[in-house]
């Protein structure tokens, strides 16, 4: 009888506010000399409903729940990971639902701002933890290669052959490029959420879908037809631009000096080029650095490298084919990370007197 009232009390206490929990219990006969009680037992269910923490005080929590796990076990585990006010609020709850032999094992990241139908729901539907990873803008594929190995979501060997094996259905994808540089560019830099066991092909077919959806979004392929360029080209122009810039401001006046520069045949000398032909972010660069052999040293080549640098975001994705109108053809990294820019070549050299020191 009492176990029938507490469950009734927390449908009550779920489905209403404490208003019409009350307007119910007055509206019943024999219920009107305990309404006191019946408040008071009304408002600790609502108690031990709600969340721990809330607001900007939510935190994440990892929590375990072992195969054939009862409820009052996953409830003993919910408290002892500071998720619940009341293990026996979760268990009635449970219970008046009809759930508590619905709890699935498995590893959880749960939020101590969640209420108990939450996380009974998050339990019982099984929606086991998922990795959250974020790749930078000009990340390039082989630091991809190291944050995943690095968060335990990748093997280095499996990685690498699904880099250059792995059958992706993407058109922009380009060909001729050998199998460790046949993503990089491709691969767009976001936050990423990762199921456990989720395979190195799967990771990647999810950031290349969200380059396909931020290709799609831009109308990207036509923006770069209407610069006389193909999409790789453009990505490749975005990837200097990504690793050369610091400022957004910036970013289409770089691309503006490296379309002034290719206009007129002239060697783009992009130091970042020289670094991902070393396979290195070396921060100062020596004459001997800028004549390595790689068809990727734009010191030595002329026009484009064969591919992209690096990962470009949207900034420089949209730089890349909206370049600044300039008539410079330098520019020079200063200490706070802008650039100084110049017409000439004697405009230059003084610039890179005044901030190269």
């Amino acid at each position: 009888m009492i176990a029938a009232l507490i469950d009734k009390l927390s449908e009550l206490a779920v489905k209403a506010n404490f208003g019409q929990v009350l307007g119910k219990i007055f509206r019943c006969r024999g219920l009107a000399v305990t309404a006191l009680l019946l408040v008071l037992a009304i408002s600790a269910v609502r108690i031990g409903l709600s969340p721990v923490e809330g607001g900007k005080n939510a935190r994440e929590v990892e929590v375990c729940i072992p195969p054939n796990a009862t409820c009052s076990q996953a409830a003993k585990i919910l408290k002892q990971k500071e998720l619940l006010r009341s293990e026996r609020a979760f268990r009635i709850y449970a219970r008046f639902k009809g759930l508590d032999n619905q709890i699935k094992a498995g590893e959880y990241v749960l939020n101590s701002g969640m209420t108990v139908p939450e996380l009974l729901g998050a339990l019982v539907e099984g929606r086991v933890a998922v990795k959250a990873f974020t790749v930078p803008e000009g990340f390039t594929t082989a630091q991809v290669a190291e944050l995943l190995v690095s968060m335990g979501l990748a093997d280095m060997d499996e990685f690498w052959q699904a880099v250059a094996f792995g059958d992706f259905p993407y058109c922009f994808l380009p060909g001729g490029l050998p199998g460790e540089k046949r993503l990089e560019g491709y691969l767009f830099p976001d936050t990423y959420r990762v199921r456990p066991g989720a395979s190195e092909k799967e990771i990647l077919d999810m950031m290349l879908a969200r380059f396909a959806r931020e290709m799609e979004e831009l109308d990207y392929p036509a923006l770069a037809a209407a610069r006389g360029l193909t999409l790789h080209e453009a990505v490749t122009i975005a990837s200097l631009v990504e690793r050369e810039a610091r400022l957004d401001e910036e970013r289409p006046l770089i691309a503006g000096v490296i379309y002034n520069r290719l206009k007129i045949s002239m060697p783009l000398q992009v130091d970042a080029t020289v670094q991902y032909a070393l396979g290195t972010a070396k921060p100062v660069l020596y004459y001997r650095d800028l004549e390595v052999d790689s068809p990727y040293n734009t010191y030595r080549i002329s026009g484009l490298p064969p591919g992209p640098i690096a990962m470009p975001g949207q900034a420089s994705l949209l730089a890349a084919v909206h370049p600044a109108p300039t008539d410079c053809l330098y520019y020079v990294a200063k200490p706070d990370g802008s650039h100084a820019f110049a017409q000439t070549l004697e405009e230059h050299v003084k610039n890179k007197e005044l901030y190269l020191k």
